[in-house]
């Protein structure tokens, strides 16, 4: 697999999020939903990578810096035929290492409270995050969790 900074330019990352975002808006409730679109995720404060295995792009997942310590997970996504695969403990490993190269000293994240996401939650905690307080602009949401960790 390949791990590469993507400008977001290209048709299949582009396809690839609006899936996501979809995905997210039919099991989430719209005021609960945090999944970044296209041009939130092509703002200067965030770093986009895609992943790929051959020509197929299997994953992808962004930092979003909140200041020039803490930076946030956003728009983790394995395609639905990878997952459990290795994609996301893959990609997460770079990003981490990657947060830590930007001499971040904190990752935090927001997930889905669901069944659905307790997956997420299982990959996030195996990488060392902990559930947290509401950061950032979160509020409170019956629908939503959130996790931190040091680097």
């Amino acid at each position: 697999m390949k791990i590469a900074v993507d400008d977001l330019s290209g048709p299949d990352i582009a396809e690839f999020l609006a899936e996501h975002v979809r995905d997210m808006r039919a099991i989430t409730p719209l005021e609960s939903k945090h999944a970044l679109d296209l041009d939130g995720l092509r703002r200067p404060e965030v770093t986009f990578w895609s992943v790929w295995d051959a020509d197929v792009l299997v994953g992808c997942g962004a930092l979003k810096r909140l200041d020039d310590q803490h930076a946030e997970i956003k728009s983790m996504r394995t395609r639905p035929v990878r997952q459990r695969s290795g994609v996301a403990s893959h990609l997460l490993t770079h990003m981490i290492a990657e947060a830590q190269r930007m001499e971040l000293r904190q990752l935090s994240l927001e997930t889905g409270a669901t069944e659905h996401f307790a997956p997420a939650r299982a990959l996030y905690t195996k990488f060392g995050f902990a559930y947290c307080p509401p950061f950032a602009d979160y509020k409170e949401d019956p629908n939503s969790v959130f996790m931190t960790r040091t680097l």
